[in-house]
């Protein structure tokens, strides 16, 4: 039964990669593949036999499917049609195509991609926004450096969609999306979902010290760069996120695993437990209601002051 259940599984995902990802005929394809296989465990004589070639069918497809090649080409829509990146001079970082578009609505809006060079040494520590959209399990984390004499800046790890393209779930579990580091300006990527979209953001400072957060740049800007010449699928699963913000970390500084890195909309509530969280001495349940930043940011919107005014009423440090 066990060995049925884990082929039924890999016919079905195999099914999947089909319908999704085979470049012509994709729903004949699949459903021909449906097709071979119910033939298959209908007429070979023998539990072995029909096992093995299910088994067979589904190495076939995962060949296939594991030649496909990511590309940074490609008809992409206006908010990700630019890949950042970082030229590196002693302590001086300076960022190409930082994204700080001029919205009218979360669909009309003109893409503006800047230059911004900042200090390492300024950094000052990490805050975190957590975007809820839907479902309280899902979230999109938003990780924004703190410099002392510059704006912050903001990473936000995406799908990287064609035109035309929406994002989808299940299609997250195969190669429909390439992965992108977008490095933004907060009036952009957070000011858009709180304004636009109307989605729930919540802010925390986190207790990250100076040095430990340009460690934790130095990862995000290593990961930037490589993605411009080896550029990689995103994975609803495996590389998302949540998941590709913890590998990028040395593997002996990770938070051990734990569900709440796949069902991220409590993330927030795995990191206060174990400290990471500026808390004011509040607990968890009076620290997210004050780290509600949805009415301060619609207040804000315009102003060159935004980042300030968000983050009225959060627990400062001592």
């Amino acid at each position: 039964m066990l060995a049925w259940l884990i082929a039924i599984g890999c016919a079905a995902w195999a099914f999947g990669a089909l319908q999704f990802d085979f470049p012509v005929g994709k729903a004949v394809t699949a459903w021909g593949f449906a097709a071979v296989v119910v033939a298959m465990i209908v007429f070979l004589r023998g539990s072995a036999k029909k096992l093995g070639a299910v088994f067979l069918a589904f190495i076939a497809v995962l060949a296939w499917w594991l030649t496909q090649k990511p590309s940074n080409d490609g008809n992409w829509q206006p908010d990700v049609a630019q890949v950042a990146w970082a030229d590196i001079n002693g302590d001086e970082f300076t960022f190409h195509n930082v994204r700080n578009c001029d919205y009218r609505t979360d669909t009309d809006y003109t893409p503006r991609w800047e230059t911004r060079t900042v200090r390492l040494s300024q950094i000052t520590g990490i805050d975190l926004a957590i975007d809820y959209w839907g479902s309280p399990w899902i979230a999109h984390p938003i990780v924004s450096f703190q410099f002392a004499d510059a704006p912050p800046l903001c990473f936000s790890i995406e799908t990287r969609k064609t035109v035309g393209q929406s994002y989808s779930t299940i299609g997250g579990l195969y190669r429909q999306f390439a992965l992108i580091y977008l490095v933004a300006d907060e009036r952009d990527v957070i000011r858009l979902r709180t304004n636009y979209r109307n989605e729930d953001i919540y802010l925390y400072h986190t207790m990250v010290p100076p040095a430990r957060a340009r460690e934790r740049f130095r990862e995000y800007v290593h990961s930037l760069n490589a993605l411009r010449t080896q550029p990689r699928w995103y994975n609803a699963v495996t590389t998302n996120c949540t998941t590709s913000i913890r590998t990028q970390h040395p593997s002996k500084e990770r938070i051990p695993w734990d569900w709440r890195i796949l069902l991220n909309g409590k993330a927030d509530e795995l990191l206060y437990e174990h400290g990471a969280l500026l808390t004011g001495g509040l607990p968890f349940a009076e620290l997210k209601q004050s780290s509600l930043i949805d009415q301060r940011a619609k207040r804000a919107d315009m102003s060159p002051e935004f980042s300030q005014l968000i983050r009225i009423g959060l627990p400062s440090a001592p």
